[in-house]
């Protein structure tokens, strides 16, 4: 599945665990917060100064490098 900006952080996590190391790299510590269940990340990122372009963009090139991964 690829990640959009209008999914949420719950969303991404749910997708993948491992994901929150690039979430907190752009300033996303709030994994508890409610609102990281409703707000998407666009919404995320404009609150915490960050590009979500490049966000979508990182998330999406570590979960496709580490579905070849598990191909190998």
């Amino acid at each position: 599945m690829e990640i959009t900006k209008e999914m949420s952080i719950g969303d991404v996590l749910q997708l993948d665990r491992s994901t929150a190391d690039i979430l907190t790299s752009f300033g996303m510590h709030c994994f508890g917060c409610p609102y990281s269940l409703m707000e998407s990340l666009e919404d995320a990122c404009m609150v915490h100064g960050a590009n979500v372009d490049e966000l979508v963009d990182q998330l999406n090139a570590y979960l496709a490098e580490k579905a070849e991964k598990q191909g190998e």
